[in-house]
C-alpha cells in the first residue's frame, strides 16, 4: 500500500557544498524537507525512492555526485549515487528517521512497459510505502535557462503543476516522452512511475504543493499526496 507520496526536483545546488557562501537554495531545501516530513508523518514501513538517470536499476546507498559538480573530491567518485539519488539521501539524511530506504533509478526516457513495471513492483509491495520521486520540470524556461528557450515548457509544466495539486495520475500518465526530451525534463518517467504505481492501488489521495518556481530557468515542483486510507 502507498500510503503517501513526495516529489522533490534535484538540482547539484541542494548539496549544500555546492552553494558557496550564499544558499541561493535555501527555500528550495526547506519546501523539500518539509515535504519529507510529511510522508514520513504518514507512517511507511519502508520509504522507496525512484529518480531517474541515464539506465534504470536499484541502487545501494552511496554518497552524492558532489565532484561531478565542481565540488571537492574526484570527478566520478567510486560508489556514488546518481545525482537524483544523492540528492534524495542528502534529504532523507536531514529529515531523519529510522524507516528502512530503498533506492531505484529510471532512465530518463524510458517508455511505457519500463515504467509499467517499476511502477507494478512498488504497488504490489505488502508495506505501507512512502514512495519519493525525485524530477525536475523542464529546463528551457528563459534565455540563460540550460536548455535555453522553448514557450512550450510553460505550458508543459503547468500541466504537471496542476496534476500535482489534483492528486491526477491519469494527467501525468498523459505526459508525452519524446515532448519531454526536446524540453529538457528530467523528471518526466520518475512522475510515471509514480502515477502508475497510486493508480493500481486504487486509493484517493490529499495533495499539497510546497513550491512551484523557475529560479534557475529550471521547473521544480515540490508536492506531497497524502492516502485516505
Amino acid at each position: 500500500m502507498i500510503v503517501g507520496t513526495a516529489v522533490c526536483p534535484h538540482p547539484p545546488l541542494l548539496l549544500r557544498e555546492l552553494t558557496g557562501g550564499q544558499d541561493v537554495a535555501a527555500e528550495l531545501r526547506k519546501a523539500c524537507e518539509e515535504a519529507l516530513a510529511s510522508l514520513v508523518a504518514l507512517g511507511p514501513e519502508v520509504v522507496v525512492v525512484v529518480g531517474g538517470a541515464d539506465t534504470g536499476g536499484r541502487h545501494e546507498p552511496g554518497p552524492a555526485p558532489v565532484g561531478a559538480f565542481g565540488g571537492a573530491g574526484a570527478r566520478s567518485a567510486e560508489g556514488a549515487l546518481p545525482l537524483s539519488l544523492g540528492v534524495a539521501g542528502r534529504l532523507l539524511d536531514a529529515v531523519g528517521g529510522a524507516v528502512p530506504v530503498e533506492m531505484y533509478t529510471v532512465a530518463f526516457g524510458a517508455g511505457p512497459d519500463a515504467v509499467a513495471e517499476l511502477a507494478r513492483a512498488i504497488a504490489d509491495r505488502p508495506e505501507r510505502v512512502g514512495l519519493l520521486v525525485m524530477g525536475d520540470g523542464s529546463a528551457r524556461r528563459g534565455v540563460k535557462a540550460p536548455g535555453h528557450l522553448d514557450e512550450r515548457a510553460f505550458d508543459f509544466d503547468e500541466r504537471v503543476r496542476r496534476a500535482l495539486a489534483g492528486a491526477d495520475p491519469s494527467a501525468l500518465s498523459g505526459l508525452e516522452p519524446d515532448l519531454a526530451a526536446e524540453l529538457w525534463v528530467a523528471g518526466r518517467a520518475a512522475l510515471q512511475v509514480m502515477a502508475d504505481a497510486v493508480a493500481r492501488g486504487g486509493a484517493s489521495y490529499r495533495s499539497e504543493v510546497l513550491y512551484a518556481d523557475d529560479p534557475f530557468g529550471v521547473m521544480y515542483t515540490v508536492a506531497v499526496w497524502s492516502c485516505d486510507c
